[in-house]
């Protein structure tokens, strides 16, 4: 894997009906034409000026998401959605005359780009299954004449009301995975402590024991030392007793 494309630490995949309520804008579109890009912000590999990489889609809105979108464009309108191509982590594609789900967002330059929420693929084909899904999820409104698509029925707002916000569970869930790493990291930081204060009293230890052993190495010197010194003193003693006498003998045979 490519130093670029680690996912956060804390990463973990989320299902589309959760990604859904976090993209900006939600459309249903038929992708009209295909156009070559060059180099731009979105693309940044090595191999760049291969254009045939990197490309933005004409498309037609088809149906728009009935609230909470960020885009407001009459029905059957047409515009670019740029960013697409193949990237070093991940690649956004599509085909001509084939119409998608996309999660879309704007740019800080007014660009129509994929919304990829949580590192996951923003792009979903028109299927019977997708169509089910997003039609469970929200109602769709500003479709454009003829458009075929599920409807929205009050059993599905009424599961809508009474369904836990995937976002918020997710959050919550993330609020508890930080405590448990936190406090995980406390953790391991006290037991380094711990282990800084057990190698500091072993070391103290030792020490002591080095200490002690020095003390007696010590004691036993000044012992040996003061013995000898004993030693010494009771030799030059009796030398000191015996000249004496030799002294007096030696006077008396010469009288």
């Amino acid at each position: 894997m490519l130093l670029g494309c680690q996912l956060p630490q804390d990463w973990r995949p989320q299902t589309e009906s959760c990604r859904a309520e976090l993209a900006e804008i939600i459309v249903f579109a038929k992708v009209l034409a295909l156009h070559k890009d060059s180099y731009s912000v979105y693309n940044y590999l090595p191999w760049q000026y291969n254009t045939d990489l990197f490309y933005s889609a004409e498309i037609e809105m088809l149906c728009d998401q009935a609230w909470g979108s960020m885009l407001e464009v009459p029905a059957g309108s047409r515009f670019n959605v740029t960013g697409l191509g193949y990237f070093p982590c991940y690649s956004y594609s599509v085909v001509e005359n084939n119409a998608y789900y996309f999660f879309l967002r704007m740019d800080e330059n007014y660009n129509i780009i994929p919304h990829g929420v949580n590192f996951q693929d923003p792009i979903f084909t028109d299927t019977a299954e997708n169509r089910r899904m997003f039609a469970s999820l929200f109602q769709f409104a500003n479709c454009s004449s003829g458009t075929q698509i599920e409807t929205y029925t009050p059993d599905w707002e009424f599961q809508e009301d009474s369904r836990l916000l995937c976002s918020t569970v997710q959050k919550a869930l993330f609020e508890e995975e930080e405590r448990v790493k936190t406090l995980s990291q406390k953790v391991r930081s006290l037991e380094k402590a711990n282990n800084h204060l057990r190698d500091k009293v072993r070391k103290m230890k030792r020490s002591i024991r080095q200490v002690k052993k020095e003390s007696k190495r010590e004691a036993l010197l000044i012992k040996q030392r003061h013995e000898k010194e004993k030693a010494v003193k009771q030799t030059t003693s009796k030398d000191h007793l015996k000249k004496p006498l030799k002294k007096i003998i030696s006077n008396k045979l010469k009288k």
